[in-house]
């Protein structure tokens, strides 16, 4: 069957002036997940990515690590929702960073709408991007995507059923430079594995980062 790879991004850059650019951790789980890619063998039919910095420059050291000598085709219906607005609109007094990034999403989702900028924007848009991608693959054929916890946590909800705070809890726990595995056949398109991330656990903890 087609597989679609789902690759999160390595660590951004949370304290930096600019967010959107991987850390020194990030470029690291980035190179790590390369030589994952490379030890399964892989030689995708496609290779595709989200505008964003940290994707693109993910993307790029994955793919140099692995040998695979392909440019991602960008389509920004990969990248992340806008978590910086989300948090903006929640207090620092409300919680924890993770607790006011609930909220926001809460609140974004239950506020309904179908428009640019809307949950349901940003949900159809992913699943429209991921039906295209495995309607794009032949038999036994993957396609790697370079995106974001948000992205990941939206399509493993979708082929799960899960309701809101099922997203919301799979949306917690994707780890940087994670892959998730949809496989698409007769069946339709389906779940196989989550979050994968052991090529990261080799020398301990400190790649396990969820930021």
């Amino acid at each position: 069957m087609p597989s679609i790879y789902l690759i999160r991004h390595g660590k951004a850059s949370p304290e930096a002036r600019d967010y959107d650019e991987l850390s020194p951790t990030g470029h690291e789980q980035a190179r790590l997940l390369g030589a994952e890619l490379a030890r399964r063998g892989l030689r995708p039919a496609a290779v595709l990515s989200g505008s964003l910095r940290r994707q693109r420059q993910t993307a790029r050291t994955a793919l140099a690590e692995a040998g695979i000598d392909a440019a991602p085709v960008v389509d920004e219906r990969w990248n992340e929702y806008g978590h910086l607005e989300l948090l903006a609109r929640s207090p620092a007094a409300a919680g924890t960073l993770q607790e006011r990034l609930d909220a926001g999403l809460s609140a974004w989702i239950g506020a309904g709408g179908a428009g640019p900028g809307s949950w349901e924007g940003f949900r159809g848009g992913v699943l429209a991007a991921l039906e295209e991608t495995a309607a794009g693959l032949g038999r036994g054929e993957s396609a790697l995507v370079f995106t974001s916890a948000g992205v990941v946590a939206t399509v493993a909800a979708a082929l799960l059923r899960a309701p809101e705070h099922g997203f919301l809890e799979l949306n917690r726990i994707v780890v940087n430079g994670s892959l998730t595995k949809v496989v698409h056949g007769r069946g339709g398109t389906r779940l196989l594995s989550f979050n994968d991330h052991a090529h990261l656990e080799r020398d301990g903890e400190a790649l396990t980062t969820f930021r």
